[in-house]
């Protein structure tokens, strides 16, 4: 590795961002907001030794939001010459005025902005050569193909990434931060018949220390692929199900989107009436935490610049808040709760940063164990789910399970069942792992239904 030369500026972003604000009243808004994103990535992928594809990518964007009394706008935007500035700005109000009026619309509150961001560890300033991603690259493809039964590669890659953004806004907010990220992995085939298998492994970070080694994910790549091999057909019935970590975090996905502040606004929630209950068992704790150093969703402030902190989502199974921004907040006439998401160019959404589910006591082979016979889900495929009610289904595959052990491969399975009555029996194991911005051990159902023959 070695030192980066040119990495992307969030001082040089705020200086953008702070000149379109200052357009924007200029030029007749009554208040507005800019957001200005800049990143380098570089992607590079083998076959069997060779090296296939590489890939360098650079872009500088920026959004401008205006309000003119009670009507907004916003504009996403490349060209940030100054002709191009302000362009992008005098189409924003002319837009804005013609824009019906939105008796929520308008930037947070200045009391709620955040003056002192915490300083958070995102950034490792060095870059990897395409001489050392294709090495990484094909130490990872060379220890998935030594696993016996894997027969051809579908892709090794490797990558780095720089980023760097800044928000703005003319209530007084201007900061930025920098974020790097770090990632290989590969995807490979196993054949058997003339029947072939995919699956794959992959690792990502934000500095080089907490990536797995390239041979533990080529070994994982390569055998979760080999155990593929051979799939039967599974019975229909209903029966306890393990969901794998890999495919745990689809319940935290469903589950945020259920508690978006906007989505509970508008009434399309299976949990908008489920504030302050049981959601899921005793016991269950789900934690939002923006500020972990070097989490792959970390950051200082939300969305509209406010005071962000850890919180408990759910607290002893219990649902503690909303996903709130300030459009939200004000329609269900409630506090903000810091967890606005930037939307280039457009009013800000509703949702998490580093979110996981604590994990259990129980290891997944533990988990296996206790389902006795049922079934393993290491893949899904096309899910689901109707947000008024929380009916939910799935394609999967995975293994089954006979006398508490894994027996053989199954594919062509949908899992079913409504998410108000799964999370309510979801049951953590230990095996929690930080891989992304949503994390979750494996999990177990007692009882879904599982639709096989």
């Amino acid at each position: 590795m070695t030192q980066a030369q040119s990495a992307p500026d969030a001082a040089r972003l705020q200086e953008i961002a702070a000149d379109l604000i200052a357009r924007a009243k200029s030029a007749g808004a009554d208040h507005a907001e800019a957001s200005v994103a800049e990143s380098r990535h570089t992607e590079l992928s083998v076959r069997d030794g060779n090296l296939e594809d590489i890939e360098r990518s650079e872009s500088l964007d920026a959004g401008v939001r205006v309000f003119v009394g009670q009507r907004q706008a916003g504009v996403a935007f490349s060209d940030l010459s100054k002709q191009g500035r302000q362009f992008t700005v005098e189409r924003a109000i002319a837009m804005a005025k013609a824009a019906p009026e939105d008796p929520f619309a308008a930037l947070a509150d200045p009391e709620r902005l955040c003056t002192n961001p915490p300083r958070l560890d995102l950034f490792e300033a060095v870059e990897w050569s395409p001489e050392e991603l294709e090495a990484i690259a094909n130490r990872v493809e060379k220890a998935a193909r030594a696993i016996e039964g894997v027969t051809m590669t579908d892709t090794a890659f490797a990558s780095y990434g720089q980023g760097a953004a800044a928000y703005a806004t003319t209530t007084g907010f201007n900061s930025g931060w920098r974020k790097s990220q770090f990632g290989y992995g590969a995807s490979v085939i196993a054949g058997k018949d003339g029947a072939m298998e995919r699956d794959y492994a992959a690792t990502s970070a934000r500095r080089g220390a907490d990536l797995k080694s390239p041979e533990e994910i080529g070994t994982e790549a390569g055998e979760r692929t080999a155990q593929r091999v051979g799939p039967q057909k599974i019975k229909s019935g209903v029966m306890p199900v393990v969901f794998d970590r890999r495919v745990a975090t689809a319940f935290l996905s469903a589950f945020c989107g259920a508690i978006s502040g906007p989505s509970v606004a508008r009434g399309v929630s299976f949990l908008r009436d489920k504030m302050g209950e049981k959601v899921f068992g005793d016991g269950i704790v789900i934690v939002d935490d923006p500020h972990r150093d070097w989490g792959h969703a970390s950051c200082p402030f939300d969305g509209e610049g406010t005071v962000n902190a850890r919180s408990n989502i759910i607290e002893d199974g219990r649902l503690t808040t909303w996903f709130l921004n300030s459009s939200a907040a004000r329609q269900l006439k409630l506090e903000p709760t810091g967890h606005a998401r930037r939307n280039m160019g457009g009013p800000p959404g509703a949702g998490p940063t580093n979110l996981h589910l604590e994990p259990g006591q129980a290891s997944r082979d533990a988990l296996i164990a206790q389902a006795g016979d049922g079934l393993l889900v290491t893949e899904m495929f096309g899910p689901s789910l109707n947000a008024n009610t929380g009916d939910w289904s799935v394609g999967v595959s995975g293994y089954r399970i006979a006398g508490g052990k894994i027996d053989h491969p199954v594919s062509e399975v949908t899992v079913a069942g409504n998410l108000i009555e799964i999370f309510a029996r979801l049951v953590p194991g230990s095996d929690l792992e930080f891989r992304g911005a949503v994390n979750a051990p494996s999990v177990c159902v007692d009882a879904i239904s599982v639709g096989g023959l």
